[in-house]
């Protein structure tokens, strides 16, 4: 499998509670830590044993250094990972007392990815059978991804985040959304969170989407069949990166032959086990941490 996409170094600051519009609040030593939705994602997937290839870019400097190396330890490919005389792209993130954040992104060599970039790195898009995207880079290169993916015969997942406009060739080159509900509400117009989750999906022209819905679980929608999986509790340290760690297990799934639903289930305990730790890759667990887990709650694996 292929994810394209972004790479940040995460700075991270702990305080009790986040700040409200013109407070200032203190908070703990700052950490920098690995982070990048994409390349969240392809970690993910590497440590549950799928062998994801990265294309995207960083700086020259020491956070462009951590990134490579985190991907590298976990198993990701890199060779389509480029190297800029830019500032790696790094998140400004907030991390309060029950786990809950806020997030500042600054893309840095992140928005330099372009179409023809991609194209260089094609041959390991056209080698995936299962292509991983997500808003953090530029719709030129977004297109140019999918576009190559389409033409090999590899399904293209989606992860409209952040959240902005998706364009028009991009969203009908898509086979899987996986989205949060906040989110389905803006792509779908509705504007509310309680609307019939099957009906927003499908006004969205995509025939297969899987929908987080936080302590609730999630819906997978699947064409005509709509399925709802709890979530695990466990007590939240940091929720940074947790829906990154459900996307790329999701992705592991599909890539290894599994359905929408086995992807699910197992994402789920992947990321409370992820929001049980501080950081985002730093708190991912492996294949057999997840099976542990899953054992010890009667729940099955499948699928991955």
């Amino acid at each position: 499998m292929a994810v394209v996409g972004s790479l940040n170094a995460d700075l991270t600051v702990r305080t009790q509670h986040l700040p409200r519009p013109g407070e200032t609040v203190s908070g703990g030593p700052m950490t920098v830590l690995p982070g990048g939705k994409s390349a969240n994602q392809a970690v993910a997937c590497a440590l549950l044993g799928a062998r994801p290839a990265m294309i995207g870019a960083v700086g020259a400097d020491e956070h462009g250094a951590m990134l490579l190396d985190s991907l590298r330890r976990a198993g990701v490919d890199t060779t389509g990972v480029l190297r800029r005389q830019l500032a790696t792209g790094t998140a400004v993130i907030t991390v309060d007392a029950v786990g809950e954040n806020t997030i500042v992104v600054s893309p840095g060599a992140n928005a330099a990815l372009s179409g023809a970039d991609v194209h260089r790195g094609a041959e390991l898009i056209r080698r995936a059978a299962v292509l991983g995207l997500c808003l953090e880079i530029g719709d030129e290169a977004l297109v140019a991804a999918a576009r190559v993916a389409r033409e090999a015969g590899a399904r293209v997942v989606l992860n409209p985040s952040p959240m902005r406009a998706i364009p028009a060739e991009l969203s009908a080159l898509t086979d899987v959304l996986v989205l949060n509900e906040h989110e389905l509400a803006q792509l779908s117009g509705s504007g509310e969170t309680g609307d019939d989750t099957m009906e927003m999906v499908r006004r969205l022209g995509v025939p297969r989407a899987v929908v987080t819905l936080g302590s609730r679980g999630c819906r997978v929608i699947d064409g005509a069949q709509s399925h709802r999986l709890p979530a695990f509790a466990v007590k939240a340290v940091d929720t940074t990166g947790c829906g990154d760690a459900f996307t790329g297990t999701l992705l592991a799934a599909l890539a290894s032959g599994g359905s929408l639903v086995d992807g699910a289930a197992v994402g789920a305990a992947v990321a409370a086990l992820a929001a049980s730790s501080p950081g985002a890759q730093r708190s991912y667990p492996d294949r057999e941490r997840v099976r542990a887990f899953l054992d010890e709650q009667d729940a099955g694996w499948q699928g991955v």
